[in-house]
């Protein structure tokens, strides 16, 4: 019951230092004791589990079915391999599974919320597992709270409690309040704050009393077990596919026992190739080649700074043609510096600011004093405009925490985003005096008095007038302008809503966070490729202006709407006129949603950044909402698909990069797999519906597709990135995986099976000598003519299926251009694929089994020729394709 002990109490029981905290040697003495502070998930799926939730298909089963009938009938070599495909089955899938989950097991790791904790004297910000017991957290707005904590220090602390007591009204605390009744509720627990709730607004500190399991969310186990899917479109379109192929696959196979039937072929071996032609039919594999592409492909996007917290968002990335940015640490270096400054009637630079005189002194004082920014020369944090001010004031040796000491805070009213204010009352000898600063059009509707030259003057509208005119000069020069006020209060019980009214203003700084140097590229690169890039801000619409066409955003300044023209539009109207712009300033996170929606209706995809907790709303409203790892909240992260871990545009524009590849990717080992796959069919189907014998062995089958269904698709899975991607338009999220594909699958399949066809038919011509099609029927065919064109066909089948996977690496770009090496992954591949073909034929032991021999010399030519085909052929289209696109593009 630590809402019922006092903090001095608590300080002692829990051996900490309220201003100093834990020691880094006590922090991991504690670590030992109390463990992370996390809820316990789910356990793991053991190493058996995993095994046989691998064999739990109908195929699978079918496979079981068949090598167990083998088997019975005295096939004892086909109901060995079936069973080998099925295990290598089973273990590619457990290795393919384990490596997705701990890609995502580290993406939950990355995404952990921070905390803000006081160890060996230093403010630092740490992942919140690694909080214990004793820790002194500092809370602020926009932060989940990482443990339970008993509160010894609260300024207008509100937090939302609905993950825990279901009221979704944030409460008050206050950490002066003791309850002494042992069964207050903990909704009115005031002088706690519990794991997994929500600070919305406020500031507090308190002392870390129970984490893990040990906290009373961890007590009812609300979260353990959520089990997330993380299933994307595309795997859940291919699962689809997946079903209609079985259809598919069943139907020919039925069609092929009843031909075989008729025929009065051996049931056994009608019964064993229809099997291996349903599971050839059909890429078990695929799923679990989508997956591990997309966990591999989004640890890539962790280097380039970009962590991705759900799964679909790949895929959207590579659909994006509207990116709504903000501009502050976005597209600028978040860097501020005062520059300049408007007192007593002047605007100077910031060099030429006397300290001598009190009303530019005031000002300074002012901007030092109403700051939440601590500073140190190990270490700055806060918000970089405050960052900023600190900075000011120490030029002319005003340093915070001496002002703050002789100064007193007392009271304060945090900044808030639809006020654009913030306040705090400070002690000046006996008198307490209210700072204020903020966005300067609304300071100035608060404000009746100036103070100028030590003097207290009533502000007339002419002086606004004036005022303003010397802002929107700041502004022109890309400068942020933010006002400063004051006045004297009799004492500090004065209504909070009273403190902001009646002010006298002292005067104005500029300031400039310059444009990051590689972000004008960026925007140059988006455009190129059809994505339109929004800047949003808070500045006034002539600095947001001077900003965007300083970075080729906008060109005229009717490019840019301000907040209060937004309020002024409906819906209706706000989405017509969104069409022509590029740039929205002075807007709160409220017009972020509009915004969104205004695009939207035009059927955009839209991305969109944020950091603050009014942001929420539009990052979940958009496609792809993307938040600021550096200065979001936990509640801006856990509204988002992606975190930028640099705050940096390009990021964004870099992720779309990959966003395209990756998709790209999985199209290309998804059209390769199918392509093979019906090379498989046509080969089997058409010698069957001929009457011919056929020309491969189930076991054969089987093992091509084994091959064809790993190595090769995983290789081409993670291709390196077509350099040229960004040059393509978005691709529709409405557009299906095969979209200009479906003419090259069905080519290349046929090509495929006909080559087969081929081999298998050359094979019988070279052994029997014979010119005449009837040697092919089964009667006229001894069996070690059949084991000679089977061996042929078998190796064509195979080694054309890995030549092929070079073909998928580009739609139009020759295997040349872009280099045999430059995917070493697939080299290696082909090369082990066809190697691994050589040892069977050639190894006495397992020639016998795949019921195969050793070709000649001669035989090998033969078969590199028909495998080389598909190579060529694909070569000889890519160059008509490439001189069809240079007409297009020259018309």
């Amino acid at each position: 019951m630590w809402f019922s002990k006092k903090s001095e109490d608590i300080i002692v029981e829990l051996s900490t230092n309220p201003v100093e905290g834990l020691s880094s040697s006590e922090v991991e003495r504690r670590k030992a004791q109390y463990g992370l502070n996390k809820l316990e998930g789910k356990k793991g799926k053991t190493l058996i589990q995993l095994f046989f939730a691998q064999l739990n298909d109908i195929l699978i089963y079918v496979l079981i079915a068949a090598a167990l009938i083998s088997g019975f009938l005295g096939e004892i070599s086909d109901a060995i391999i079936i069973g080998i495909v099925i295990l290598i089955n089973a273990i590619v899938g457990i290795v393919q599974e384990s490596k997705a989950e701990k890609a995502l097991d580290a993406l939950k790791q990355l995404s952990t919320p921070k905390t803000i904790v006081k160890r060996d004297g230093q403010l630092v910000e740490i992942p919140s597992e690694e909080v214990v017991p004793g820790d002194i957290i500092v809370i602020d707005a926009g932060r989940y709270i990482p443990c339970d904590i008993r509160l010894f220090e609260t300024a207008n602390l509100k937090v939302e409690e609905s993950a825990l007591t279901g009221e979704s009204v944030p409460v008050d605390k206050d950490a002066e309040m003791v309850l002494d009744a042992p069964d207050t509720a903990l909704g009115d627990q005031k002088n706690m704050a519990f794991s997994s709730t929500l600070a919305t607004y406020g500031r507090g500190v308190g002392i870390a009393v129970a984490t893990g399991m040990n906290t009373e969310i961890g007590k009812i186990a609300k979260m353990l077990n959520e089990d997330e899917d993380s299933k994307t479109p595309l795997q859940i379109k291919l699962a689809e596919l997946g079903k209609t192929l079985s259809i598919g696959a069943i139907i020919i196979c039925a069609v092929m026992f009843l031909v075989g039937f008729l025929q009065k072929r051996n049931l056994l071996d009608m019964f064993m190739s229809s099997i291996s032609l349903a599971v050839a039919a059909i890429p078990e594999g695929l799923p679990a080649i989508v997956t591990i592409v997309l966990a591999m492909g989004v640890q890539r996007m962790i280097k380039q700074n970009a962590i991705i917290r759900k799964l679909p968002a790949v895929e959207t990335l590579g659909s994006v043609n509207i990116i709504c940015s903000d501009k502050t640490g976005t597209l600028t270096q978040n860097k501020m510096t005062v520059t300049k400054f408007y007192c007593n009637k002047e605007l100077k630079t910031i060099d030429d600011l006397n300290i001598e005189n009190s009303s530019e002194k005031l000002l300074i004082e002012n901007l030092v004093l109403c700051n939440d920014a601590t500073f140190s020369e190990t270490s700055r944090t806060g918000d970089p405009t405050e960052i900023a001010l600190v900075e000011a004031g120490i030029k002319f040796n005003l340093f915070k925490d001496e002002l703050e000491a002789s100064h007193k805070r007392v009271n304060e009213i945090p900044f808030d985003s639809d006020r654009k204010l913030m306040s705090t009352v400070n002690t000046y000898d006996n008198k307490f005096i209210v700072m204020t600063k903020g966005a300067l059009d609304n300071m100035l509707t608060i404000c009746t008095k100036i103070y100028e030259n030590g003097q207290v003057i009533p502000l007339t509208q002419e002086m606004k007038n004036t005022i303003l005119d010397e802002s929107y000069k700041m502004s022109d020069d890309a400068l942020r302008v933010l006002g400063a006020a004051f006045k004297e209060t009799p004492n500090t019980n004065v209504e909070i809503s009273t403190l902001e009214n009646d002010l006298i203003f002292i005067g104005m700084i500029g300031m400039i966070d310059p444009p990051r140097l590689e972000v004008k590229d960026s925007i140059s690169l988006c455009k190129n490729s059809g994505i339109k890039t929004i800047m949003i801000t808070g500045d006034h619409k002539n600095t947001a202006f001077a900003i965007a066409k300083e970075l080729e955003i906008a060109e005229d300044i009717s490019q840019v709407m301000s907040g209060q023209e937004l309020d002024k539009l409906n819906d209706e109207e706000l989405s017509e006129k969104v069409k022509h712009l590029r740039v929205f300033a002075r807007v709160s996170p409220e017009h972020k949603v509009k915004i969104v929606k205004a695009f939207k209706s035009h059927g955009n995809i839209v991305s969109m950044t944020g950091d603050g907790v009014n942001d929420a709303p539009s990052l979940k409203a958009a496609d792809i909402g993307v938040a600021m790892g550096i200065t979001g909240t936990d509640v801006a992260k856990g509204a988002s698909d992606m975190i930028l871990t640099d705050d940096n545009f390009s990021t964004i524009v870099s992720a779309i990069k990959e966003g395209r590849n990756i998709f790209n990717n999985i199209k290309k080992s998804v059209i390769f797999l199918l392509s093979c796959n019906l090379g498989e069919i046509i080969a089997l189907f058409f010698a069957i519906l001929l009457g011919w014998a056929t020309p491969l062995k189930p076991i054969h089958i089987l093992w091509v597709n084994l091959i064809t269904d790993t190595l090769p698709a995983l290789s081409l899975g993670v291709d390196p990135g077509d350099p040229d991607i960004m040059k393509n338009k978005p691709r529709s999220p409405k557009d299906s995986i095969f979209k200009n594909s479906v003419g090259s699958l069905i080519f290349n399949g046929l090509l495929i099976g006909l080559l087969t066809l081929a081999a298998f038919i050359v094979g019988i011509k070279i052994h029997t000598g014979s010119t005449s099609l009837f040697p092919l029927y089964p009667s006229n065919l001894t069996e070690d003519a059949l084991i000679y064109a089977r061996t042929m066909a078998f190796i064509v089948l195979s080694v054309s299926q890995l030549i092929h996977s070079l073909n998928m690496r580009s739609e139009d770009k020759s295997i040349f251009s872009l280099g045999l090496f430059t995917n070493k992954f697939l080299i290696g591949s082909i090369v082990l694929g066809i190697l691994i073909q050589d040892l069977i034929i050639t190894i006495p032991f397992l020639a016998n089994i795949f019921n195969v021999i050793n070709l000649t010399g001669t035989d090998w030519l033969v078969v590199t020729v028909l495998s080389l085909i598909p190579l060529i052929a694909n070569e000889i289209i890519k160059i008509f394709k490439r001189m069809s696109n240079s007409k297009k593009e020259i018309a």
